[in-house]
């Protein structure tokens, strides 16, 4: 027997806020009847899974360490582009492993603290094949 992954859960103060952060990084709505004061909330992606933010008590405190599981999100246009609007969007650059021949990758929290990462565009590692530009592919990229 398998399964298919869906949905990733968000543990969170405010599920809502932290929603619609997601919500404009990925240009998903939040999904219809979820509204603000809901303790659950969730976005559908295009590819049918879903990212499901659920308020509980200790996130109230912060975050307190490393995230074990994060999202590595490809944009559909120039990776420096996207790490200037989700920084614009509230996000804080945590790390970047930016290379000078283009590689890399930019690490960010969200708003509560969640890390991600933004990786190279389809369109750059094209670009870059042949090139060497090892990026983040031992992420899971």
């Amino acid at each position: 027997m398998t399964a298919i992954v869906y949905n990733v859960a968000f543990d969170c103060a405010n599920a809502y806020e932290l929603a619609g952060f997601w919500s404009r990084v990925l240009g998903c709505p939040v999904d219809e009847g979820d509204g603000p004061g809901d303790p659950e909330v969730a976005l559908t992606l295009p590819t049918g899974m879903h990212l499901h933010f659920a308020e509980v008590p200790e996130a109230s405190e912060g975050k307190s360490g490393k995230n074990r599981v994060h999202l590595c999100l490809q944009p559909d246009g120039l990776r420096d582009d996207a790490v200037e609007r989700y920084v614009g969007l509230g996000a804080r650059v945590i790390g970047d492993h930016r290379k000078p021949d283009g590689g890399g990758w930019v690490v960010f929290a969200d708003p509560e603290g969640n890390e991600f990462c933004v990786l190279r565009s389809a369109a750059e590692r094209v670009a870059m094949e042949g090139g060497g530009g090892d990026d983040a592919r031992r992420q899971g990229s």
